[in-house]
């Protein structure tokens, strides 16, 4: 078997650093040291956390730093092996069968080896990522815990060896190792052998000066004083004992889109009663929009202890 071409990498964990940064995504020193251990060992990395922690835009962020295309596939209940793998393009050969039954003289065995080629091969996500010309794509798994288990068993080979079998064609292999993030966001455990075959991180909220950046960043129209604000409520939002009041805190995605919601309005004081204005930005539940009450909107206000 021909190992995949190695490709040049970052050089270090600081210069990947600072090529997400500089790709508007900031991540910590712990996750740059995962990404950067996944590009030097060739291996997927598995990241899990709550939905809105960044596990998807660093894949993305990551693509862009790479300069390698994203390929995303999407799983659900119910996904299979052809959505994910390849399909035969059954059309395409039918035309073709009939093409030769015209001619006359057909050999059964020649017909099924000329109907079984790539060119009737429409490739789905993992076979693109596969096929990648150099220097390979970026291949993200997302919400890998949606689908169900032997969706996870039929994930093994290409985790573990960057291949594919189909059967038609034989084992497929990569000729440039592609980067695989796949994230999860827990709604159930994935099995153990799935996680063996990947280097593995659970990805937290970001720290309150962490926060402030990606705000600072993605938000250019916002006030130094407004994204101070914004990092400050949000953190707050999502510690004890605030936190327990809802079913779900906001997430970086909710935090940078308020930030916009507040420009938008032309604040430059967050108070309570714009707080409840715009509790639909930062919830998704109508029982966590309901929960954030104007007290608890004042009480998060307040200057911390």
């Amino acid at each position: 078997m021909q190992a995949p071409t190695p490709l040049p990498q970052p050089l270090s964990v600081d210069a990947l650093l600072h090529a997400l940064q500089a790709e508007g995504y900031f991540a910590d020193r712990r996750l740059a040291t995962a990404v950067f251990l996944a590009l030097r060992l060739q291996r997927p990395l598995l990241l899990e956390g709550e939905p809105g922690v960044g596990k998807t835009a660093l894949a993305q962020a990551l693509a862009r730093v790479l300069q390698r295309s994203l390929i995303r596939l999407q799983c659900y209940d119910g996904l299979e092996q052809r959505e994910a793998l390849y399909e035969w393009n059954y059309a395409a050969q039918l035309l073709h069968m009939r093409a030769a039954e015209g001619r006359g003289g057909a050999d059964t065995a020649q017909l099924e080896r000329e109907v079984y080629q790539e060119r009737y091969l429409i490739r789905r996500p993992l076979l693109q990522a596969l096929q990648a010309p150099a220097p390979g794509a970026v291949l993200l798994i997302d919400e890998v815990d949606r689908a169900d288990e032997p969706f996870e068993a039929f994930l093994l080979e290409y985790l573990g060896e960057y291949q594919v079998s189909i059967p038609e064609l034989g084992t497929i292999r990569a000729a440039a190792t592609p980067v695989t993030i796949l994230t999860s966001n827990r709604t159930r455990d994935l099995h153990d052998a799935v996680k063996r075959r990947c280097l593995y991180l659970w990805l937290d909220y970001p720290e309150r000066e962490r926060e402030l950046a990606i705000v600072r960043a993605q938000v250019p129209g916002a006030s130094a004083a407004l994204a101070v604000q914004v990092a400050d409520f949000v953190a707050r939002l999502r510690s004890p004992p605030f936190a327990d009041a809802f079913q779900r805190v906001p997430g970086i995605a909710e935090s940078v889109e308020w930030a916009k919601a507040l420009v938008a309005l032309d604040t430059l004081v967050v108070d309570p009663e714009v707080v409840r204005d715009t509790a639909g930005v930062l919830f998704k539940q109508r029982e966590d929009v309901a929960a954030l009450t104007q007290d608890m909107a004042a009480a998060l206000l307040q200057p911390a202890a």
